[in-house]
């Protein structure tokens, strides 16, 4: 009863932002604003046109609309709140809301993560295991990573938060952020947090480091295959290879700084959590649509389409 008293001593939080200026505070809202209407429409017309276009049924794009929807999921979880924020004088967010938000960042971040891999996995098959390509991944290879997926990220924000929702916050209350993140919000616990801040760094940053590692091998070895065996059909297999590497490095590089060493007083953190979370979700569209003739042949037929059926009714 006592843990949650003090747990529940605290109502709210107070995210500090980015600025204190209300000039700057319009302007980031402003620009928010529009990153987040550019994710939602890029990653929309991505997740669109592979479900309507045939060209686009194969399994390299059934996991770039899933990964599309992913991030969809992760911006939508925090950006419009704080979008909203920009224009109040006080950025506040309820204890509760807090936590929810924390969730919902790490379980969609997880998946993410474990779709990369599973990417990864099918561009090695497909440059390295070419004939045996359509056998190995097949409709229930690709259901199974897609679940494996979800259960991972389910795991990995569950893992972490079923002990921080634990935890007696009694004050401080401020967040030196625009959202709420893990290691911001653990070092509020009137309560000695060493445990928990190991279980982040093992759970969040080894985590990624791994993955991450283990990433690039991969796409070393397929990068070696090419180079050894060069043919017209590894070459259509890799032309989205060198967007993967792009689109890996920046979501991998801000998540194990902040992961990694996310105790420690880094003024970057709160700079490298916005490009983590907000500018990853919008380059991912324009890597995989400008870098990709069939994607953009795709958007262009769906588009033409349905202002084709707009003229014609």
């Amino acid at each position: 009863m006592d843990l949650l008293n003090n747990r529940s001593s605290i109502s709210e939080l107070i995210l500090l932002g980015l600025s204190n200026s209300q000039e700057i505070q319009i302007f980031f809202f402003v620009i928010f604003f529009l990153v987040y209407v550019a994710i939602i429409v890029g990653n929309l017309l991505i997740v669109i046109s592979v479900i309507l276009d045939n060209h686009l049924h194969s399994p390299m794009y059934f996991f770039l609309a899933n990964l599309s929807f992913f991030d969809l999921c992760l911006s939508s979880a925090f950006i419009p709140n704080v979008i909203s924020d920009f224009l109040r004088k006080y950025n506040t967010i309820s204890f509760w809301g807090c936590m929810v938000q924390m969730f919902f960042l790490h379980f969609f971040g997880g998946g993410e993560m474990s779709l990369l891999i599973a990417m990864a996995i099918d561009r090695y098959v497909a440059i390295c295991k070419p004939l045996h390509y359509q056998t190995i991944m097949n409709r229930r290879v690709l259901i199974v990573f897609l679940l494996l997926s979800w259960a991972i990220g389910f795991t990995h924000t569950t893992s972490q938060m079923v002990f921080t929702v634990g935890l007696p916050f009694c004050g401080p209350s401020v967040v030196d952020s625009i959202f709420c993140d893990l290691p911001l919000v653990i070092k509020l616990a009137c309560t000695d947090t060493y445990v928990l801040e190991l279980l982040v760094i093992a759970n969040s940053g080894l985590l990624s480091l791994i993955c991450f590692i283990l990433l690039l091998i991969s796409y070393t070895v397929m990068l070696v295959t090419i180079g050894q065996h060069s043919s017209s059909a590894s070459s259509k297999a890799v032309s989205t290879l060198s967007a993967h590497i792009t689109v890996v490095t920046l979501f991998f590089g801000p998540a194990i700084f902040i992961y990694a060493f996310p105790f420690k007083s880094y003024s970057a953190d709160k700079f490298l959590s916005v490009f983590y979370s907000i500018i990853t979700p919008l380059l991912n569209p324009i890597i995989y649509t400008l870098r990709n003739q069939e994607m953009k042949a795709a958007i262009k037929r769906l588009t033409s389409y349905h202002i084709g059926s707009c003229l014609t009714s």
